[in-house]
């Protein structure tokens, strides 16, 4: 069978990479960071939130590159907090918001309204003019839990979008074969996946020092250091600003170049996903 690297048109050993921007549309501050490495071409891709206040900002400040849909179940933040766009009263907390735990949302919410809800995300992401690249999920909801994994699965097929998958050791932990599931649907993801969330500063390097061959995604949270930032997230200010400064260095670009990678965006993905 022939490699994923392979089926985009290129070599079976090519190092491909997508470097996703998350929390698109979260914050004012969050859309300027993401908007500045979009245009300097230090990401290839972005993820919507789409319930979230400043979103539209997003698509408008994100055009320089892939825009996913990043599904949204929870407003994790202890003051600013925002709704479903269904309204579905299972989606929400006694405070009227979405919850701020995943597993508030895996106790409470009734399957068919996470349905509707998502699929309602990404039809608004489409009325803004969204070309829509991709699917993945905010704090791992629709993946980390097989029921949510399944509709997640069946949003994809129906909406012919590929999505992001996280690595085999997770996949050995969550006890459900995730990519057996996609490759049945014809559902396209990266070989592999890198999450440096709240690991130490220097991890991008390491991990991009040992990239393998194939197509891999590095996903990011840049955020524009602030009192906008500082106000809504203080816990992970340093995490966001760090991610910022890191994607805007002379630096990031020399590491993906000395690993030998091509940046691409899941729009590739999603063309070949379409022409199968």
């Amino acid at each position: 069978m022939p490699t994923l690297a392979e089926r985009l048109g290129f070599s079976s050993d090519a190092k491909l990479l997508i470097v996703n921007c998350d929390d698109l549309g979260s914050s004012a501050s969050a859309n300027r960071a993401i908007g500045e490495v979009m245009r300097r071409g230090a990401a290839s891709s972005s993820t919507l939130m789409v319930p979230c206040p400043w979103a539209l900002d997003g698509v408008r400040r994100a055009q320089d590159g892939g825009i996913g849909v990043h599904l949204t179940l929870t407003a994790e933040y202890p003051a600013y907090r925002w709704r479903s766009l269904t309204g579905a009263s299972s989606l929400h907390d006694a405070e009227g918001y979405l919850p701020t735990t995943a597993e508030a949302v895996w106790d409470r919410a009734d399957l068919a309204d996470v349905r509707a809800e998502c699929r309602a995300q990404i039809e608004q992401a489409y009325a803004w003019g969204v070309d829509v690249t991709h699917l993945d999920t905010h704090m791992g909801v629709m993946q980390l839990e097989r029921r949510y994994f399944e509709v997640f699965l069946d949003l994809a097929a129906e909406y012919r979008l590929p999505i992001r998958m996280f690595g085999a050791r997770t996949e050995e932990r969550l006890g459900f074969a995730a990519r057996t599931s996609a490759r049945a649907e014809g559902i396209l993801c990266p070989d592999h996946m890198i999450d440096v969330w709240g690991r130490p500063r220097g991890s991008v390097a390491e991990r991009l020092g040992n990239l393998r061959p194939g197509v891999t995604e590095l996903f990011l949270h840049p955020v524009e250091d602030g009192p906008e930032l500082r106000a809504y997230d203080p816990t992970h200010t340093d995490i966001r600003i760090g991610d910022y400064a890191e994607m805007l260095s002379p630096g990031f670009s020399a590491l993906i170049d000395a690993a030998g990678a091509r940046l691409i965006s899941f729009a590739a993905l999603r063309d070949l996903q379409r022409a199968v």
